[in-house]
């Protein structure tokens, strides 16, 4: 199958007919941010920070969007020379605001001088403005399918979020096929585009929460009849990169059901 073909099959599965119909939820998708972490903050969070000299990650242990940055970070093996610097989102210091990143969220990169956000844009940065393994292809069809994927995951979070408040699994059963059906599209590796790529870091931190979370609250999960996902999700957790930024699943699950006052 090529790759305009298999876009074409992607652009009219069934959840696309539908995705554009969900309401928007009633809390943003950085919600899922919105937690003081337990780990011990940087003492830098207690002071206005000196006149960067390393580059400098600003993070929440968290936060899912700041996880993603955070995993590739650690895949190009960056960890001497990206400083994480942990914001807590629910005490947050006023240098941040004032001094660093106006927006106020996480994550955001500070590196040349110049502070740059959003983390799917921030992964791409860091990919390839610094050495280490290539985490996005150089191939144009494989980029375009990448960017596909990349743009699906905000539909994929609300689908999940969606059907969390509701009775119908319905939205969150169509996304979820919508990844098996994307894992299906390679065959020389387990991951979406046969190998470990942005793309799986993308959607790592969510499916790391919305796994555990979707089986405590809706007895479902998500990878029962989708093999090609289940796969994904075991060759995953074996990636170190990814390893060193997991949370325990209970605590997550814990975050999100009150985050979302889900009992």
């Amino acid at each position: 199958m090529t790759s305009s073909s298999y876009a074409n099959l992607l652009s009219t599965s069934p959840f696309h007919k539908v995705a554009h119909k969900l309401p928007s939820y009633s809390l943003p998708l950085q919600a899922l941010c919105l937690r003081r972490s337990t780990r011990p903050f940087s003492n830098k969070t207690s002071a206005v920070p000196k006149a960067a000299i390393a580059t400098e990650l600003y993070t929440s242990y968290i936060c899912p969007y700041a996880q993603r940055v955070w995993i590739a970070r650690n895949s190009k093996g960056l960890q001497e020379k990206i400083k994480l610097v942990p914001i807590d989102l629910e005490d947050r210091p006023s240098w941040y605001k004032e001094k660093v990143y106006p927006p106020n969220k996480v994550p955001s990169l500070e590196h040349d001088n110049e502070v740059r956000g959003e983390s799917l844009d921030l992964m791409k940065y860091i990919d390839s403005s610094f050495e280490g393994p290539a985490l996005y292809p150089n191939d144009p069809a494989m980029r375009e399918f990448a960017e596909e994927l990349l743009s699906y995951s905000d539909t994929f979070n609300r689908a999940v979020l969606f059907s969390l408040k509701g009775e119908s699994l319905n939205e969150i059963s169509l996304a979820v096929n919508y990844l098996e059906t994307a894992l299906s599209k390679f065959s020389d590796g387990p991951f979406f585009l046969g190998q470990f790529s942005l793309v799986d870091i993308a959607y790592a931190p969510f499916v790391e929460r919305f796994h555990p979370l979707l089986l405590e609250v809706k007895n479902y999960d998500i990878t029962t009849g989708r093999p090609t996902l289940r796969s994904w999700i075991e060759n995953v957790n074996k990636i170190e990169a990814y390893k060193q930024t997991k949370r325990d699943p209970q605590e997550l699950v814990a975050v999100l059901k009150k985050r979302f006052s889900i009992k």
